[in-house]
């Protein structure tokens, strides 16, 4: 098997893993800010044990720590917006929201990456609107807030898989994702107090001590589907193009609609009108990188640091 075979391979489960955080996510019974600050804790925990992260946090200027620690706040809203858009609809609207950020992507990245702004991507915008329109009439008026929180959330992906194209460059990829994670944690715990006003839909108690059967759930979602794709995405995208990425980066709505169907039968909740809507999102989501010339991967942290779904061309 060659290098570039192999790298598929390794990619494509990365992308399948990725689509089990929202079975996970329906699977655990936490509400979404319990679930996001224990699969953060618990990933930040792992990451503290290695020495390269601590050597890598003491070399980053103070300038950077705030940088990193900024976007890793973002990361925190887009995981809690997630697992809320699970929770007040399902695992299958909630990653078919998801597909939007690769839309939010290039509207938004000419500006925060500072590159120039495409009408192309613009025009992709535009033709995903129809679809939208026909996911939120698929769906029942009691999860179109899911729609919502699914659709911010994706923004969310957008702002900070952005600013961490610039400054991906700048440190070590684990500490970066230490750092991150570890800020997002505390911006959780900051927010707690506030949520039940806020966001009374996300939340609940930090410290509640999760059940035998969420504690294995949260394990494998902090190791399976977290720090063992994004350590594999490392070596895996060394030896792709940024097309062939992408590609794959954008089967994870299809992976997580198929395995919500197989493993929690959600098509009885949702409608043909639906599945209409995630089609046309899904042309429009693999047409941009068709769209766009193949580039080398300079960079390959920047999928496992952004868990950035769309955000790697």
């Amino acid at each position: 098997m060659t290098p570039a075979t192999k790298a598929h391979w390794q990619i494509h489960l990365c992308v399948l893993l990725w689509g089990f955080t929202a079975i996970l996510g329906k699977l655990i019974t936490l509400p979404a800010l319990p679930l996001v600050w224990w699969r953060m804790g618990l990933v930040v925990l792992a990451l503290l044990l290695v020495p390269r992260v601590w050597r890598g946090l003491r070399a980053l200027p103070p300038r950077l720590w705030l940088a990193y620690a900024g976007v890793g706040v973002l990361v925190a809203l887009h995981w809690l917006t997630f697992y809320g858009a699970i929770k007040l609809a399902n695992a299958s609207v909630a990653a078919t929201c998801m597909a939007f950020a690769t839309v939010f992507t290039a509207l938004i990245e000419p500006k925060l990456a500072r590159r120039r702004f495409s009408r192309r991507d613009l025009a992709l915008g535009i033709l995903v609107l129809p679809g939208v329109a026909l996911v939120v009439g698929g769906v029942s008026a009691d999860m179109r807030a899911g729609i919502v929180a699914g659709a911010l959330s994706a923004l969310f992906v957008a702002v900070f898989g952005s600013l961490n194209k610039r400054l991906v460059d700048r440190a070590d990829p684990l500490t970066v994702t230490a750092l991150e994670l570890g800020a997002g944690t505390l911006a959780l715990t900051a927010l707690a107090p506030l949520m039940p006003f806020v966001f009374p839909a996300f939340a609940g108690p930090l410290l509640i001590v999760p059940s035998p059967g969420d504690a294995l759930w949260l394990l494998l979602l902090a190791g399976a589907c977290t720090l063992f794709p994004f350590a594999l995405s490392l070596v895996a995208l060394r030896h792709m193009s940024a097309f062939s990425a992408q590609m794959a980066v954008n089967l994870e709505p299809v992976y997580a609609i198929v395995l919500a169907m197989l493993l929690l039968a959600e098509q009885r909740e949702l409608t043909p009108m639906f599945y209409a809507g995630v089609a046309i999102i899904l042309a429009v989501v693999f047409a941009h990188p068709l769209l766009h010339p193949q580039r080398r991967i300079d960079h390959p942290e920047v999928l496992g640091t952004s868990e950035a779904k769309g955000i790697v061309e």
